[in-house]
């Protein structure tokens, strides 16, 4: 089936108090929102990736007749950006993105959906799904963390595994700031090909979405970090682990095998959350969604399938 036919995209409005031009959030729905399937609302990662590289969720409307939409969160992509709000931690909060989610929700005048969050998307999933919002029938938690400290240690462990040298040109890097040098970024690239994305080259989607952190870092570096390890932003200490209890939506878990996201960083998920399945493609890094494309959407169009 075709999806070309069946994409649109828009703008919703999203005033904010004290900002004196006009902010809006930019949509695009693949698939009927008034066809009766439950709609899936996708929430991308970084904070600051853009939403091209979650296009490949379009196929859940091809394979499980699944309306889904895709948005880009508030400073990135084709939603309306503050520069002038870099390192802004009172204005980069939690509750900025959830009031964008929720303005989305209203505009497009959905009364019951689905939720899935990649990486810093699943965070902010997970905390939306917490306050158990009305309307919210399922959630998918994507290759996201259930703490900063839990992926931060992750990172550690798996550049621990890497070889010697490429070990030594990334703690020279970090240590003497020359992480544009071509030895470090040769060994950042050995990294990022086995536990971010093992295809190679990049897909086109992931690129155009990594190319909205260098058009504009503004939410990457004041929320996580203005380096490619550990985080030095606001988001450094966040956690939702003690508020899992409070999610009554049947969830699910998933990641891959090599990903940054190893089982000890989404595992309170699992833990905590009532109702919830947790699953694992063997054959995957940190976007399963393209390393392992038609597993993917059967595992994931199942379970939002499933009545």
């Amino acid at each position: 089936m075709s999806t070309d036919t069946l994409i649109r995209t828009g703008e919703a409005p999203f005033p904010l108090t004290g900002i004196n031009k006009p902010c809006n959030t930019w949509y695009t729905v693949c698939g009927d929102l008034k066809s009766g399937k439950t709609p899936l609302i996708v929430l991308h990662g970084g904070p600051g990736i853009a939403h091209n590289y979650l296009l490949p969720l379009f196929d859940l409307y091809a394979s499980h007749a699944i309306p889904v939409v895709l948005y880009d969160q508030i400073g990135t992509g084709l939603s309306t950006h503050f520069p002038e709000k870099m390192g802004d931690g009172e204005f980069w909060v939690e509750q900025l993105f959830l009031d964008q989610l929720n303005g989305l929700i209203e505009h497009l005048k959905i009364r019951e959906f689905d939720i899935l969050g990649h990486s810093w998307g699943g965070m902010l999933g997970a905390r939306f799904a917490t306050s158990r919002p009305f309307g919210l029938r399922r959630l998918v938690l994507a290759d996201a963390p259930a703490s900063a400290q839990l992926w931060c240690a992750a990172e550690d462990t798996l550049r621990a595994t890497l070889p010697q040298d490429v070990q030594d040109a990334l703690t020279k890097g970090d240590t003497e700031g020359t992480t544009e040098s071509p030895e470090y970024k040769a060994a950042y690239s050995v990294y990022f090909e086995r536990f971010v994305c093992t295809i190679v080259p990049l897909p086109d989607d992931i690129v155009k979405a990594f190319e909205a952190i260098s058009e504009d870092p503004t939410v990457l570096f004041t929320m996580w970090s203005n380096l490619d390890f550990g985080s030095n932003g606001t988001l450094q200490g966040w956690s939702v682990i003690d508020d899992l209890h409070k999610i009554t939506a049947p969830t699910l878990v998933v990641h891959g095998r090599w990903d940054v996201a190893q089982d000890s960083v989404v595992e309170p998920f699992f833990k905590y959350i009532p109702r919830v399945r947790w699953y694992t493609f063997g054959e995957s890094s940190h976007f399963p969604h393209y390393e392992e494309r038609e597993r993917y959407m059967q595992i994931v169009g199942g379970f939002l399938a499933d009545d």
